[in-house]
Order: structure tokens, then C-alpha cells, then sequence
């Protein structure tokens, strides 16, 4: 399998396919680089090169007790850019893959970014707080952590429920993709799975997304049960000048998946504008 080292001897596992423009993929929380098949597939046949990583603690990468936080995630995704000699590259992250996106721009610079993508994703905050009264109170995060170290099994069948929106009247219900976003959770490590829950709930990326100079595109589906739209890309999108908010009616948070085509044609239009 493709890895790099990096700087804590970590191996960061990588997927890189095709030729052309570099567009780097950041997945969401609890899954891995697999997350993004239909978007990989998709823009790899428009002669896009395209490249996702395991984060740290999830999926084929290692499985670090230290490290499971937002500086470390970016500077891995970092080392990844360094390795590949990447430039000119559209980044897009999804769910905690958004906040690692924009933590690496803001930490690292845009250089080797020309645009970004973030879908669904955390930033700014998500944590309720009384700069962040619209965020999710605390007791939220120390479910799903206590539904990590519990029954992790029956907790991520749970959970994908709502993460596709599959509670909603007249939501045609898949059970594969409900096992594969089981399947996927179960390869990560508990630790960094653990740990990932502060890094996305807690971090406050407002100062990162205020540095961006790139063109931003914001998408998220209003009927986001996991990252609300109100208190995510509506409040992002304020705050990095001329970025763009699209919003696509009656979506889940897992829209990358369970409406692929729509996903796909809002990110092909944003690239190639």
C-alpha cells in the first residue's frame, strides 16, 4: 500500500490516481479515503488527478496514541502535499475533512491551493459556547465518545442513520451504505477515533478561515442532522471574503454518497469556473 512517513514515524496510507490537475480529498469522521469512491471515480474520469488520504488513527493508517488533533492532521495532510510535489491542487474536505482543510491553509499557506472545497463541513466551531451560541452543547460530543468506547459496533449502525438522513420520511434506505460506513468506522483505532471527537467539535477555525485568499466554495445540505447548516457554512461563508455558499435542498450530512450526481455537478462547476 502507498504510505509516507511522516515526521513522528507515523505512515499516512494515500490513494493517488490519475493525471492532470492534483484535487486532494480530506474525508469525514469516522471514515477513511474510501469515503470519497463516487467523487474519486467521478472527477478521475473528467482527467483529474485524484488523491485522499487516511487520516491518522482511521482506516490503513497508523494508529497513533499521540498526534489526534487538528495540527497534527494538517501537517501530515502537509507532508503528503511535500511528497507528492503538489501544486495548483483543489483541496476538498468533508465534515471534520473540512476543518483539516482549512487548518492546513491556514497553517501552511495556500501555495500549493488555487481553490477549496468544503462540504458539510465543521468550521467554524461546533461547540455551544458564549462567543457560539447557535453551536451543539458539549453533552452531544460526550455521547458519541461514550459511544465510541461502548459498543462502537452497534454505535456507528446507529449513527448512520441520520448521518444519510435515513430517519426522514421517503428516504429510500440502503443497507450497504449503512455496512460500509460501519465497515470503514471499525478500521480506525479507538484511540484516534476518540481523540478525533475533541479535534472536530472543538477547534475553533474562524482565524483560519479569515486568512483564506483562495477561492472557497461552501456546500452543505440543509437537512444536515450531524453538522447543522445554520451554525456551519452560513456562518463560513461570512468570513472568508468572496467564497461561495451552495446549499442543496433536503440534503444529509452523507450526500457525497447517497446523491453523488449532485455533489459531483457542484463541484465540477466550481473547479472548472
Amino acid at each position: 500500500m502507498p504510505t509516507i512517513k511522516v515526521k513522528d514515524g507515523a505512515e499516512i496510507f494515500y490513494k493517488d490516481w490519475g493525471t492532470g490537475t492534483p484535487v486532494v480529498f480530506s474525508h469525514g469522521w469516522p471514515l477513511n479515503a474510501d469515503a470519497w469512491d463516487p467523487q474519486m471515480m467521478f472527477l478521475g474520469s473528467k482527467g483529474y488527478r485524484v488523491i485522499a488520504h487516511d487520516r491518522r488513527g482511521h482506516g490503513r493508517s497508523t494508529q497513533t496514541w499521540d498526534g489526534n488533533e487538528m495540527d497534527t492532521y494538517a501537517d501530515d495532510l502537509a507532508a503528503l502535499f511535500e511528497a507528492l510535489d503538489l501544486k495548483d491542487a483543489i483541496m476538498i474536505g468533508h465534515s471534520t475533512g473540512g476543518g483539516e482543510v482549512a487548518h492546513y491553509l491556514g497553517r501552511h499557506g495556500s501555495s500549493r491551493v488555487k481553490k477549496a472545497i468544503l462540504i458539510g463541513a465543521v468550521p467554524p466551531v461546533m461547540l455551544k459556547s458564549e462567543k457560539n451560541p447557535g453551536g451543539l452543547p458539549i453533552d452531544v460530543f460526550d455521547g458519541i465518545r461514550a459511544g465510541t468506547l461502548g459498543d462502537r459496533s452497534q454505535y456507528f449502525k446507529d449513527l448512520a442513520i441520520p448521518f444519510y438522513g435515513y430517519n426522514r420520511d421517503g428516504a429510500r434506505k440502503s443497507q450497504g451504505v449503512i455496512d460500509n460506513f460501519w465497515y470503514q468506522g471499525m478500521q480506525g483505532g479507538i484511540k484516534g477515533l476518540y481523540d478525533c471527537v475533541k479535534a472536530f467539535s472543538e477547534t475553533d477555525f474562524t482565524e483560519d478561515l479569515k486568512s483564506l485568499k483562495i477561492p472557497v466554495l461552501f456546500l452543505h445540505g440543509d437537512d444536515d442532522q450531524i453538522v447543522p447548516i445554520d451554525d456551519a457554512a452560513k456562518i463560513g461563508h461570512t468570513l472568508v471574503p468572496g467564497s461561495t455558499l451552495v446549499v442543496l435542498p433536503g440534503q444529509p450530512h452523507g450526500m457525497c454518497a447517497v446523491d453523488a450526481d449532485a455533489v459531483n455537478a457542484e463541484i465540477l462547476k466550481f473547479i472548472q469556473g
